[in-house]
């Protein structure tokens, strides 16, 4: 007998059963997990294994630069997988010095080392100033409260929140902690040990908080008068996020005194390769050749793969504009989300940010979030996933928009109209 109706399709609600099923026997369970598991993406929209559609507001935590299955980063792929995917860093390749220099060109003077992720990079710069300062005996590195450079025992000890740490004790030693913004507690801070300053240029885990014009300038003139290094984590904040190649460059833009600064050292990592591990830190010229050879390695680190893709996400968002899509398209955003922070007094304490780093910190007891011991942030993200659009927490009263920098005003508008709707629909 014919068929007048097809047969249903198999049942997607247990593929997400079975996924988590192999998880739980197969996978370190360091993560706390969302309770969703994605099949497809296509530029600023993902789908989950039921075939739901969700506005992706976070990018992969700001690594996702040109959204997701974009084509021109399969055609590299393919393309580069073609000709050579790894030789070792005993070699020359195209793809690493085009690279390098692309990331000169944009930041100044010096050299590039090229690794697989922010962690790796910081601990290179941890490298870096432990060289500089070593005939002097000079060591440590002083960071900032709330700060976040990574999970490895180095990065989590110079890591300014206590939460990463629990556990791991005791810390590699070499890194102590004083408030952000508050140049007169670093100078206070200082030590016959101290080789470095490291700070992010914006706090991205810390509550998304940029620094002020001021402090990085103090910052300058302080480590020129201590003849320390200062050093940059610009993992998560860099890379056209702030609608400059690095978040200093536009804090510091049209700033009286601020035209030649340049720190010593930077951390680059997330959206370097659009999604592909990559990280990367820069050197400034007087400090570049510190690490030479047999100081300092990465097997996997600038292979012609992904240098090739990383080459063709820098030529694609030059050739669209997209650092001042993340300016006009963050500066809408912005002024809309404190509309919405105007109209929920109760749940909106302040929104702030940069470009496309953009954070809601939500007010102490936020109604209708944080019950059953979950933090407020965390609730609001389970109600926009709910809802339909991907944020990222931070602590436990920050949501992040951290989206792709080829974000459109329709997919923006879309995130803004899910997030406005779960706001109304709070007590």
């Amino acid at each position: 007998m014919k068929e007048i109706v097809p047969p249903p399709p198999s049942l997607v609600r247990n593929d997400l059963a079975a996924i988590r099923a192999r998880y739980r026997a197969n996978v370190v369970p360091s993560y706390g997990r969302f309770d969703l598991a994605f099949s497809r993406g296509s530029g600023s929209y993902l789908w989950d294994v039921t075939g739901k559609r969700y506005v992706d507001l976070g990018a992969g935590i700001a690594v996702c630069a040109l959204g997701h299955a974009h084509p021109a980063i399969s055609q590299a792929l393919v393309e580069q997988a073609q000709r050579l995917v790894h030789v070792s860093n005993l070699y020359y390749t195209e793809p690493q010095g085009r690279l390098a220099e692309g990331l000169v060109r944009l930041i100044g003077p010096g050299k590039c080392f090229f690794c697989n992720s922010g962690a790796e990079a910081n601990e290179g710069l941890f490298k870096l100033a432990r060289r500089f300062g070593h005939d002097q005996g000079r060591f440590e590195v002083l960071t900032a409260l709330n700060s976040f450079h990574g999970r490895t025992l180095a990065t989590i000890a110079a890591t300014g929140q206590e939460k990463v740490k629990k556990g791991f004790g005791p810390m590699v030693p070499g890194f102590r902690h004083v408030p952000y913004n508050d140049l007169a507690a670093m100078r206070a801070a200082l030590s016959p040990a101290t080789a470095a300053v490291l700070i992010e240029g914006i706090q991205g885990e810390g509550g998304v908080t940029p620094a002020n014009p001021d402090y990085l300038l103090g910052l300058r003139a302080l480590c020129d008068e201590h003849h320390l290094l200062l050093l940059l984590d610009g993992v998560q904040c860099g890379y056209f996020r702030s609608g400059r190649f690095q978040s200093f460059q536009r804090i510091l833009e049209g700033v009286p005194g601020a035209e030649g600064f340049l720190p010593d050292g930077i951390a680059m990592a997330k959206s370097l390769a659009g999604g592909l591990p990559m990280g990367a830190f820069w050197v400034r010229a007087p400090y570049a050749d510190l690490l030479g050879p047999g100081a300092h390695a990465s097997t996997f680190g600038g292979t012609p793969l992904a240098c090739a893709v990383a080459l063709e996400v820098l030529a694609v968002v030059e050739r669209d504009h997209l650092a001042e899509n993340a300016r006009t398209l963050g500066a809408w955003l912005l002024t809309e989300l404190r509309r919405l922070a105007g109209r929920y007094p109760g749940v909106i304490k302040q929104v702030r940010g940069v470009g496309l780093m953009l954070g809601l910190e939500l007010t102490e007891n936020p109604p209708g979030l944080g019950q059953n011991g979950k933090p407020p942030g965390l609730h609001l993200v389970d109600r926009l996933h709910a809802a339909g659009v991907l944020t990222i927490p931070a602590g436990t009263h920050v949501v992040r928009l951290l989206p792709a920098l080829n974000l459109t005003q329709e997919a923006a508008q879309e995130g803004l109209s899910l997030i406005e709707q779960v706001l109304h629909s709070l007590p």
